[in-house]
């Protein structure tokens, strides 16, 4: 969902940036701006890092993301509010490959997208920049194209609505083996986990019924076999074991800083999540799994050292760098994000010290 931010940090007092030597400040400065951009790292084939940036400039506001089980290597996305009914299919590196139109539709709040075991993809229609007012929000449903060119197709409305009340929410969720749909809903305290019918009608009311609590969630996904369910926010995910249809909390996996993370996906072959962002040329990450967080019918990569313990995942190879971690599991004291900006900021610190000396010097 689109939002407006301003900055969080307010100067010390009337004056503070004046009474910085120059060269420290512009020292410190130059070292913010690399930590809020930051250069994508190279990646391994199956290694942590920037999978790919999705080029479209018409894609601006990429809030939802769903892998093919039909076309490898090809994600389907879409834009947030404030565009028409279109789905983007977008390669491996990044190209849009094909663009789908929904006839007759006009989408409202646009927030995810999900691949269903029926080989239809279903786009929630479910944003509600009001803060839950709708009293009732869409699911629509198409057939994923066995080709992937520019066109037009039909696609079945559901009508939604929630057994609590309306509700604000961004992440979609089809159970690949069941089919049953599910929302998480999001609020700044904690939101909940919905559960659809059986089976969606597109006659009457498709109405969801709270089965748990989540925190803030922008987005989520199942695993390709259906036993993992993950939950994004902006700067964290929280991946979940899933059996007999309810969720047990595994931690948290890998996360990369982005500019406003929105949307979250399984890779086909179920061994790693993507990670996207809104903004125009928005980068999407990938971090592998490993151990219990594996699905269920996902065995662990041989591991290539002989010394490492059983079942342990291979370390990838080529030196793919792991990108920006938000969050992970256990210890936080070894965080590279805070390793990485104690070596910038000590950096910066030491280049001004010998940029005044230098003027010192001179004087």
């Amino acid at each position: 969902m689109r939002t407006k931010r301003q900055a969080a940090t307010q100067p010390a007092g009337p004056g503070t940036a004046a009474r910085l030597p120059a060269a420290l400040l512009a020292a410190c400065t130059a070292a913010c701006a690399v930590l809020a951009v930051g250069a994508p790292p190279a990646r391994a084939a199956d290694g942590p890092g920037e999978a790919f940036t999705i080029t479209d400039p018409r894609i601006t506001e990429s809030s939802g993301l769903a892998a093919s089980q039909a076309h490898p290597g090809v994600y389907w996305t879409h834009n947030d509010s404030d565009d028409g009914p279109y789905v983007y299919a977008v390669d491996s590196r990044g190209r849009t490959v094909a663009t789908v139109t929904l006839r007759g539709v006009e989408p409202r709040d646009v927030e995810a997208v999900s691949l269903g075991p029926d080989g239809r993809l279903y786009l929630g229609d479910i944003g509600d920049n009001l803060g839950g007012k709708w009293p009732e929000v869409w699911i629509y449903a198409f057939a994923e194209p066995a080709e992937l060119r520019d066109q037009t197709v039909d696609a079945t409305r559901y009508k939604v609505r929630y057994e609590d009340g309306p509700r604000d929410a961004e992440a979609l969720m089809v159970h690949p083996v069941t089919g049953r749909a599910y929302i998480a809903s999001k609020r700044q305290g904690g939101g909940g986990l919905y559960q659809g019918p059986e089976k969606l009608s597109p006659t009457g009311v498709n109405t969801f019924r709270r089965i748990g609590d989540v925190p803030w969630i922008t987005d989520g996904a199942f695993s390709p076999d259906g036993t993992r369910l993950v939950l994004r926010s902006y700067f964290s995910a929280t991946l979940y074991r899933w059996k007999d249809g309810a969720p047990s909390e595994i931690g948290s996996p890998a996360t990369p800083f982005q500019r406003q993370g929105e949307s979250v996906t399984f890779s086909a072959d179920g061994r790693a999540l993507l990670y996207g962002s809104e903004g125009k040329g928005s980068p999407v990450w990938r971090a592998p799994l490993d151990a219990d967080q594996l699905p269920d019918t996902v065995k662990p990569l041989p591991s290539a050292d002989p010394a490492a313990p059983p079942g342990s995942a291979a370390p990838p190879s080529g030196g793919g760098s792991a990108p920006p971690a938000a969050s992970s599991s256990g210890d936080s004291s070894g965080d590279p994000v805070d390793q990485a900006i104690g070596v910038l900021f000590l950096a910066a610190v030491v280049g001004a010290v010998l940029s005044l000396r230098r003027k010192k010097r001179k004087d």
